[in-house]
């Protein structure tokens, strides 16, 4: 399945990013911090060209993907006349993934296993990119959702760093969907503190502002900037 992106809604995105960034400038200053300190990452998942040039021509230069392939599929030819594109890997990544995740994105926040760690760290040696990354914690404890365990935490946040050498500046999460997500922003931000990292990549379209006000330095909203996405088979 692939997306589209309705011509309407291409034609609001540069007034869709522009109402995003004003809510996250105002968020930042009632909460005493610098609009500045707060990134938006737009999810481009599933959207389409026009979608994409359309959030380009807007300004935006960081941009979140869940999938390797699709995302080389939009950003291989683009990335050549976008010196300052930044593309962060949101989605899970499979191990057998973990080159051409590590040739393409400039930061990787789904790291949740040492098997992953020693698996980006040998594609790093290989290729001699060495981006970033996030650990993703499971705050809420469910099966069903990638992320460590907030007791693991520590554990593999020391690996990834001591024994496989990899660039760790932050964690990521994604609260359960039926839950107040603020004291699961507040979880990540202790793991963080006590870990030394300066990055907390928390809140989507539905949250970022109380991601804000618990101290998201990078925000993930892909709906309230894209609209929401018409599924479409995919053609041959």
């Amino acid at each position: 399945m692939t997306a589209t992106t309705p011509a309407f809604a291409v034609s609001s995105i540069a007034d869709r990013f522009a109402e995003v960034r004003r809510r996250i400038h105002d968020a930042a200053l009632a909460a005493g911090r610098d609009p500045a300190s707060v990134v938006l990452t737009a999810v481009s998942k599933t959207q389409g060209d026009a979608a994409l040039d359309a959030a380009l021509a807007a300004g935006q230069r960081v941009f979140g993907e869940n999938r390797v392939q699709e995302a080389k599929a939009h950003w291989d030819e683009r990335r050549a006349a976008l010196p300052d594109l930044e593309l962060r890997l949101i989605g899970p990544l499979q191990t057998n993934k973990a080159q051409d995740a590590v040739e393409l994105f400039d930061v990787i926040e789904t790291l949740d296993r040492e098997r992953l760690a020693a698996a980006l760290a040998a594609a790093a040696r290989k290729t001699g990119r060495r981006p970033r990354v996030l650990v993703q914690i499971n705050t809420g404890a469910e099966p069903q959702k990638a992320g460590v365990l907030p007791d693991d935490a520590d554990a593999l946040i020391a690996a990834a760093r001591d024994i496989h050498g990899l660039t760790v500046e932050g964690l990521m999460c994604i609260p359960p969907a039926d839950e107040d997500p603020a004291p699961h922003f507040a979880l990540l931000a202790a793991i963080a503190a006590r870990n030394s990292l300066s990055v907390l990549s928390m809140g989507m379209s539905g949250d970022y502002l109380t991601a804000i006000e618990a101290g998201a330095t990078h925000v993930r909203v892909g709906s309230a900037l894209f609209g929401e996405r018409n599924m479409v088979p995919a053609t041959s």
